[in-house]
């Protein structure tokens, strides 16, 4: 069982603390891969850490089991975290978001889609995002692009 899920027997709907990883993986042409979600919400690939699993552990899991990648070279971009990461989803679970963004160019293998996740993979060129894009995947991506303008 998911940790996550295990806390929710006891916790019910209140507020928790759920860390987790994303990754912001770049092609040759350096546009990022995005994953539309079933909601039709587009974000990076990433979830949330199982007990005993290091933050770039859950990145690289979390993106083989969405996309069929494996990613290496790992470079943590941020942690990110407080009030602003605070969701209510649509069941009523509360929960603060501790978020370890990495980026990487170092995937290999084949995209394959995790159709009970998503309902499509695509990369995109940083200036062309598109409009469902999450804003909290959005805070993310942000300062990615902004540390590589001069």
């Amino acid at each position: 069982m998911e940790y996550f899920k295990y806390l929710r027997q006891y916790v019910g709907h209140q507020p928790i603390i759920l860390p987790g990883s994303v990754v912001i993986m770049l092609n040759d042409h350096n546009e990022v891969l995005l994953q539309k979600r079933l909601d039709g919400s587009w974000g990076l690939p990433g979830g949330l850490m199982d007990l005993g699993e290091s933050f770039e552990e859950v990145a690289k899991r979390e993106v083989f089991e969405e996309t069929g990648l494996t990613v290496q070279n790992l470079t943590l971009l941020n942690v990110f975290s407080g009030a602003e990461y605070y969701l209510k989803v649509a069941n009523g679970d509360e929960l603060y978001a501790v978020t370890a963004v990495y980026y990487t160019k170092d995937c290999t293998g084949e995209l394959q889609i995790d159709y009970s996740e998503s309902e499509r993979l695509q990369y995109f060129d940083f200036h062309n995002l598109p409009p469902e894009l999450s804003p909290v995947y959005r805070s993310f991506i942000v300062p990615y692009v902004e540390m590589l303008s001069p």
